[in-house]
């Protein structure tokens, strides 16, 4: 920590509370950007608002009356209703959501909720405590009783990587269909031809645009495109096991796999270390979302960075702008938030060998067995 951070730091203890002027001292910003961050308008940059979140964290602040008059209102009560197999996500998801709720005014009321399950009822359950709206990420993004509950209650929602976004609510999302588009194409310049795709959860929207964008480059760059190299999943670690016995069983496999998120990936890596495969000398791995799995596997996994922690926070100001909007007597609409995605290199990807070696001996979980339930996740 530099000399003049940690005088900040010094001077606050002994005033005894942090103010709004200190974190603007601490992150090198004006009073007038740390409001913006904290308000939700304007312009400001994502490195900007990290800065400001850093020195939130940092000098423990904690938004007081001061921020609310900035705020121009109560608190807001935002609900997060979740239901996510993968722990690397939802982790991702929730640091962005609490920083930017702790930014905003917003006090977070959390509920589990398994899709499928009551579905209606917890949803209920959660607008019952008095909402001012709700932010739905995937699969509860995709689900139409909970979108219907919601519209019925008459608060704001806004979801989060949907691939197709109900008009009632709002959407912070990046382009899914490209993103996988631009990881195929990438794996078909090293020089792959025989890709295999794990396919997302059947039951999320986002799932079929990322095989749409495989397809697409597929296609376009005339590899191979024969069926049995696209495999069902369900964006678990479970189901990436059974995903890569079935398509390292083929009488051909594929030289690289390319699945539809990180945690499949891993499990993918795991079963190619079993067979003595090198990753990525036999045989290239690589994700989609960029999640901590993704770096604290061997080898690191090449990926699609989906900003999870950025599309909570921008979840969260958009819901914060719609609300304000409402109370201010003006009519708010839906917003369309688009983000960016990066395709990220690390130690998973490489060209393929010449002649990759022929079928390899079956895994002690059997491909018949993986079919079996691959066909029943359908």
């Amino acid at each position: 920590m530099s000399k003049a951070k940690h005088e900040v730091q010094e001077d606050a203890e002994r005033r005894g509370q942090p103010t709004m002027a200190d974190v603007a001292k601490l992150a090198g910003v004006s009073p007038m950007t740390v409001s913006r961050v904290m308000n939700g308008k304007g312009l400001v940059r994502e490195s900007t608002r990290r800065k400001v979140a850093e020195a939130v964290a940092a000098l423990n602040y904690t938004p007081n009356q001061e921020a609310r008059n900035l705020a121009g209102s109560k608190p807001i009560r935002v609900g997060f209703l979740y239901s996510n197999p993968s722990a690397g996500y939802l982790s991702e998801f929730l640091v962005g959501l609490l920083s930017q709720s702790g930014l905003n005014n917003v006090q977070l009321f959390v509920e589990k909720c398994e899709a499928g399950q009551h579905e209606e009822e917890q949803t209920r359950h959660l607008i019952g405590n008095g909402l001012d709206g709700i932010i739905l990420p995937p699969p509860l993004c995709d689900s139409e009783a909970v979108i219907a509950c919601v519209a019925e209650a008459g608060i704001p929602a806004v979801v989060v990587a949907c691939g197709l976004p109900d008009e009632r609510v709002g959407s912070v999302s990046i382009d899914d269909r490209k993103a996988a588009y631009e990881m195929t194409r990438h794996l078909i310049a090293l020089g792959h031809q025989r890709i295999g795709f794990v396919v997302g959860h059947p039951n999320q929207t986002a799932s079929a645009k990322r095989l749409e964008g495989y397809r697409a480059a597929i296609e376009e760059k005339g590899a191979d495109k024969s069926e049995e190299l696209v495999v069902p999943g369900l964006f678990t670690y479970r189901s990436g096991l059974d995903a890569a016995e079935l398509l390292l069983a083929l009488d051909e496999r594929p030289t690289a796999i390319f699945a539809s998120n990180d945690d499949m990936a891993a499990a993918a890596v795991a079963v190619a270390h079993r067979l003595g495969l090198d990753v990525p000398g036999d045989l290239t791995v690589t994700g989609f979302d960029d999640t901590a799995l993704a770096t604290t596997i061997w080898p690191e996994l090449t990926t699609v960075r989906q900003p999870i922690a950025e599309m909570a926070r921008e979840a969260v100001q958009s819901l914060v702008r719609r609300v304000r909007a409402q109370r201010e007597g003006e009519d708010a609409q839906p917003e369309r938030v688009g983000m960016a995605f990066e395709l990220v290199r690390r130690q998973s990807d490489a060209a393929p060998r010449i002649r990759p070696p022929a079928r390899l001996p079956a895994v002690k979980s059997s491909a018949a067995g993986a079919a079996k339930r691959a066909h029943a996740a359908r």
